[in-house]
């Protein structure tokens, strides 16, 4: 027991860390190992619990550059994605089969990511179908699995993509809405139990120095270092649940 809530804390001593230096990770690379030891449902729990005490924990320092223009549809489409996630994660969450699935979808994102273009001039015309989709998109995958926060990275690339602490701040503000929305929807339903509180103050204290270590290099450290490190940590990670589970 010892040695596994060691091996977990470093995980998310690691994503905390990742997600205080590039804005997002901590569900990536975390849900690419939580779940070889706990349930898709009980891992999304935890991790979604531990990213809104991330998010929060960066938020206090870059709050003064919150934008909320122009990013209404993109939450309210969040937030019906979450609302459909809960209904999903209750019904099949306790299924092994979605581990594999996960790890399929956890390189996905790793392929995703890696052929996002890296110079792309923001468009200040963007259709609204793009914040509709993308909103949803994150809102649905991160209710279910906790890893929805590349919809939103590439969102707010594109609005913000000089603007670097403008990209954080609204990035850590939609990670708050979306994990209120699912703590408090599977709270409601009894979903969380006393198993799972040990992980949560393990995890607590973990993404609490993870993500201060992260936010010193967040002015200094490029950010597509932290982001290719995250993507190895995760293809590896989405390798053993596919194998393993």
């Amino acid at each position: 027991m010892f040695f596994e809530l060691l091996i977990i804390f470093l995980i998310i001593l690691v994503g905390g860390f990742i997600q205080g230096a590039s804005g997002f990770g901590f569900g990536l690379v975390v849900m690419g190992f939580l779940p070889l030891f706990l349930t898709i449902k009980e891992s999304t729990l935890i991790v979604v619990t531990l990213l809104l005490v991330a998010a929060l924990s960066i938020i206090f320092k870059v709050y003064r550059s919150i934008d909320l223009k122009g990013i209404g549809i993109l939450i309210a489409s969040a937030m019906v994605g979450r609302v459909f996630s809960f209904f999903f994660l209750s019904t099949y969450g306790e299924m092994d089969s979605l581990k594999k699935i996960l790890g399929f979808f956890l390189i996905g994102m790793v392929i995703f990511l890696l052929l996002q273009k890296k110079n792309t001039a923001p468009d200040q015309r963007i259709h609204p179908l793009i914040p509709i989709s993308l909103g949803f998109s994150g809102g649905f995958i991160g209710g279910i699995f906790a890893v929805g926060g590349p919809f939103f990275v590439f969102y707010f690339l594109m609005i913000y993509l000089n603007e670097k602490h403008k990209y954080q701040a609204n990035l850590q503000l939609m990670t708050i809405i979306t994990s209120l929305s699912t703590i408090t929807l599977h709270g409601i339903n009894g979903d969380f139990n006393s198993n799972m509180m040990i992980y949560i103050f393990i995890g607590i204290i973990g993404v609490c120095i993870g993500t201060s270590l992260g936010m010193k290099w967040f002015e200094k450290l490029p950010n597509h270092l932290i982001k290719r490190l995250a993507m190895i940590i995760v293809f590896i990670a989405a390798i053993n649940l596919i194998i393993l589970s």
